[in-house]
């Protein structure tokens, strides 16, 4: 049996086992990759070690280390209340603040993954705070990241854009960045209806909860109050411990708490700016705050997600073993033997779709688009639409828990069951890789538009 067949096998054994099973889809993925590796495609332990996903493992452990330390020091409270302000109370915004926010941050050429570290904390703690459904406040996120994800000077931009010209294709820069981002924001919106967006409407939030409404109570809950609209006057939901003495006073701001947004700021500044690597920045801009406060931050390394790296770092290092057996070339080839354009427009979507699920989207573009050059210099298919759909098709199921984008939001969920906000995030990912392909096909390639 040939390498790419057993690796295809491996695949779906590792799936069937961690669905039915309680066991780690990593740890599993591990041993695959172990055993598949060298005795069917050949590698050495070193090699297969080569796979291994350091840079994103970094990136988990640091990001989910440094906001811990924000998270216990009160720091990401102090963000979530300086967004309710923003948006003046209306709970049902967030969401959308969050989307357009990373939306901005990609589209003036922030790595997707740096983007979706820094927003999905702050969004996801305002989740955990005002019950909204954390699935929808993280997928908001990410497609709001993969929305802007490709102007003329991102990265997702700027490759698909150097292989159209490189090839002599048609100029697609513009329709690729309104094709992406129309498109995600379509996402967002049936999101927003399904997961509860409705149930938003009419509530708001005080930053500060007003003291007859606490006193009223005689007691005090967490997080600032929460009222629906023409709301009876009754029991707010909210409030904040730190209020007792003074409730219809802010708290003043303490020294760790500047010390944490300076750090957010310089991660920001340092990542998105400098390019430098966020896993290294993270951890270090956390180290430099607990060194300020040792002792009660010496918890916090607890916090960091180990089931998610875990998870991430043995499925990724499996997917290196199946790119050197040759499987995504063998299914490639397979599909644009066929001959039909709109046909091979569709697979290769599927291809694009189901790969970057677990793989770089940046690269799984870069292949796809130029599986299709053949045929689309042939002229007899629309180019701008097929590189549309299939830009689209390779980045929206970035929302896979395999991928850094999925996986930065399910290590950032506060107050959650973890298996469980895994389970909702795999099988809305499943969903999107399912359809997603399909649609962009449907829009972008079928009607020859573009």
């Amino acid at each position: 049996m040939s390498p790419e067949i057993v690796t295809i096998l491996a695949l779906v054994v590792i799936f069937a086992i961690a669905t039915f099973l309680p066991i780690n889809m990593g740890a599993l993925a591990f041993v695959a990759a172990f055993v598949v590796g060298t005795l069917s495609v050949g590698l050495t332990t070193d090699d297969i070690l080569g796979g291994f996903p350091a840079e994103l493992v970094l990136t988990l452990i640091g990001v989910t280390y440094l906001f811990a330390i924000a998270q216990n020091n009160g720091t990401v409270d102090l963000l979530v209340r300086g967004a309710v302000r923003l948006v003046g109370g209306h709970v049902a915004a967030i969401p959308w603040v969050m989307f357009f926010v990373t939306a901005l941050l990609t589209a003036i050429g922030a790595l997707s993954p740096a983007a979706v570290a820094i927003i999905a904390p702050i969004a996801l703690g305002f989740a955990a705070r005002h019950g909204i459904n954390p699935l929808l406040m993280g997928m908001m996120v990410i497609h709001g990241a993969q929305g802007g994800g490709f102007s003329p000077i991102s990265v997702y931009g700027v490759t698909v854009n150097e292989i159209v010209e490189t090839e002599g294709l048609p100029n697609s820069a513009v329709a690729v960045f309104l094709g992406s981002l129309f498109f995600n924001l379509a996402i967002a919106a049936v999101l927003f209806v399904l997961f509860g967006g409705r149930q938003l409407l009419g509530r708001k939030v005080s930053a500060a909860p007003a003291a007859e409404e606490v006193h009223a109570e005689h007691g005090h809950g967490r997080g600032p109050t929460v009222r629906g609209h023409g709301a009876a006057p009754g029991p707010a939901v909210g409030g904040d411990d730190d209020h007792e003495d003074h409730p219809d006073r802010p708290q003043p701001i303490t020294f760790e708490q500047v010390l944490t947004l300076v750090g957010l700021v310089v991660l920001a500044v340092l990542a998105l700016v400098f390019k430098l690597d966020i896993g290294f920045v993270a951890i270090t801009v956390a180290v430099v705050l607990a060194l300020f406060s040792a002792q009660r931050h010496k918890g916090a390394v607890s916090q960091i997600s180990w089931s998610t790296v875990l998870l991430i770092a043995g499925v990724l290092t499996f997917v290196f073993v199946l790119q050197e057996a040759g499987t995504i070339d063998f299914v490639g080839a397979a599909v644009t033997g066929l001959g039909v354009p709109l046909v091979v427009a569709l697979l290769l979507a599927y291809i694009g779709g189901v790969v970057s699920a677990f793989a770089s989207s940046t690269a799984i573009i870069g292949v796809a688009i130029s599986l299709a050059v053949p045929f689309l210099l042939a002229g007899e298919i629309g180019a701008v639409g097929v590189i549309v759909a299939l830009s689209v098709a390779s980045t929206i199921v970035d929302v896979s828990p395999f991928s850094t984008n999925g996986a930065l939001v399910l290590a950032a969920a506060q107050d959650v069951d973890k298996d469980r906000f895994y389970k909702q995030i795999l099988g809305y990912a499943t969903i999107v890789v399912v359809v997603g392909p399909l649609l962009a096909w449907l829009v972008f390639v079928v009607p020859g538009w573009l």
